[in-house]
């Protein structure tokens, strides 16, 4: 965002609550979590307050459980940006300094700090007390962008009496799940202030607003036999509301509703939940999203439904890790190197942008953390010395194996749900991981009791990719790329094992905590 137009990012949302979060419906029924509570023997758990003892898994069964604080996370996030926000006001409630990228850092030992880019990007970091110049850095990165349906700059349309909103694809979407889901939008909006000055606000209309509606069987009979296969830019355009008769519009009035880049209702819409004039609206970029809330199920409630889970669900952990590794002041006392999360933007198109993981924000903090800690040091790279010395997880999530689909994995890399972090290979470099990178990061989980997995795609298949390749080859930082296993990946509404949030976030906090001397044991190259 250019600095001349006065951007304020004001936005720290509230902290949530989850009779906030229980007023939300849960079934089409209508339905919701908190009087469910009181008239069912078997509730949906939409928050931790409804965590059952079986919460915790085999591994580590005494630690408490995150699930509930995960799902009040993904209720929160609706979008990049709302993730973002959320982890900034948790970062600020836990103690850690907000810095701003444009001023001079002044860091300590023993500091706790993090910064924001776009407000969908964020870096945080805690200085261990032992920290030297040169010393390392442990980072977790993950991503808060999910694939989405995204309103286009001019997305006011008609069709039929039907007031329509143009939307473009983003990421790589299973779009046939996003069909006949009770829809709404949420981002951000640039609003006009009083003084002249422009403001920076995030929005979420949480009410069912939109909806792509399929055609009905009648009308294409063939649809069960040859498959669903829309057109994306014809047939997935959601409907907002009935065209209004225009009889007592006067010609004027008819001209500026042509002529509008979006439909003054879903304006008037937006003002209505911002409390501003709808005239005061200068932009807007928003997410369609689904209004059903994540929750637990399955018959034992072992599982996550959700959407979203692909990335938000290792950015939590690994941002939860973070937090609870220092969060007393003994905590950082004998640590040498600085702890980092790194959670970027853009992940599911490729990374290159400004608050993506393509750019150098990452490293640029790096270099300015260490720079700062250096004083009146005069030595040789010591950015390029503490590169060396440092160690990224990668973390995003993994392709459990589909009960219906087995044939789809190969045969002796099918990972399960519950069963612990999936360690992923590719010898093509589609993955970072390498023998020694695997290893280190499965020595935390044995040091911890903590079971760990591993993923290869068949030789006759196309493999993804994700963050990791693109960190590790950006400085030469040891990489090894990880992720919780779920199924419908990319799914407006995704699944993955409870037990698996348990293990993942225990897993990324021991690495804080025990890397260092797991590290020390093992030479390389001298």
């Amino acid at each position: 965002m250019a600095a001349t137009a006065r951007l304020q990012l004001l936005h720290t949302p509230s902290i949530i609550r989850p009779s906030v979060l229980f007023s939300r419906p849960c079934f089409s029924s209508g339905l919701h979590c908190s009087r469910l509570r009181k008239i069912s023997t078997s509730p949906v758990l939409c928050s931790n307050s409804d965590q059952t003892p079986q919460a915790a898994s085999s591994a580590g069964a005494s630690s408490k459980s995150i699930v509930g604080d995960l799902l009040d996370y993904l209720n929160e996030s609706w979008t990049h940006f709302h993730a973002t926000a959320e982890a900034k006001r948790q970062l600020i409630a836990a103690g850690f300094h907000l810095l701003n990228e444009n001023d001079e850092w002044d860091l300590k030992p023993g500091g706790r700090y993090f910064f924001t880019r776009n407000m969908s990007c964020l870096v945080a970091f805690a200085v261990g007390e032992k920290y030297d110049v040169g010393n390392g850095f442990h980072i977790i990165a993950a991503h808060t962008d999910s694939p989405c349906l995204k309103l286009k700059p001019k997305s006011a349309s008609a069709k039929s009496n039907y007031l329509m909103v143009n939307v473009q694809t983003y990421g790589g979407g299973l779009w046939h799940t996003w069909f006949d889901r009770d829809l709404s939008v949420a981002g951000r909006v640039i609003v006009r202030d009083s003084d002249g000055s422009y403001l920076h606000k995030l929005v979420k209309v949480k009410r069912p607003l939109l909806r792509v509606p399929t055609l009905a069987i009648h009308l294409d009979r063939t649809v069960n036999k040859d498959g669903f296969k829309p057109n994306l830019e014809t047939h997935l355009i959601p409907l907002l509301a009935t065209k209004p008769e225009e009889t007592s519009v006067d010609s004027n009035d008819k001209k500026a509703v042509s002529k509008a880049v979006h439909h003054p209702l879903l304006i008037q819409v937006l003002s209505d939940e911002l409390g501003c004039s709808a005239s005061d609206i200068m932009n807007i970029e928003l997410n369609l999203c689904d209004t059903q809330p994540s929750c637990l199920g399955g018959g034992n409630n072992e599982f996550i439904f959700s959407g979203r889970l692909d990335n938000l669900a290792s950015s939590y952990c690994a941002l939860r890790a973070l937090v609870d590794s220092c969060g007393s002041p003994s905590d950082l006392s004998t640590e040498h190197a600085v702890r980092m999360v790194a959670l970027f933007d853009n992940e599911e198109v490729g990374s290159d942008s400004y608050q993506g993981a393509g750019a150098p924000t990452m490293f640029q903090a790096i270099r300015r953390v260490v720079d700062s800690l250096s004083h009146k040091y005069i030595g040789e790279s010591a950015f390029d010395r503490a590169i060396r010395k440092s160690f990224l997880v990668s973390a995003d999530m993994a392709h459990g194996v589909h009960p219906n689909f087995m044939d789809k994995h190969e045969d002796h890399h099918r990972p399960e749900m519950q069963k612990g972090l999936v360690i992923k290979h590719n010898a093509n470099q589609r993955y970072a991981t390498s023998g020694v990178t695997a290893f280190l990061f499965k020595e935390v989980g044995k040091a911890h009791n903590l079971p760990t997995q591993e993923f290869v795609v068949r030789n006759d298949m196309g493999c993804g990719s994700t963050i990791g390749p693109i960190l590790a080859s950006g400085v030469g930082i040891r990489t090894v790329d990880c992720g919780i296993a779920q199924l419908s990946m990319h799914s407006v509404r995704e699944v993955c094992g409870k037990e698996d949030i348990d293990i993942a976030y225990r897993h990324f906090k021991a690495f804080y905590q025990s890397f260092s001397s797991i590290d020390s044991k093992l030479t390389v190259d001298y």
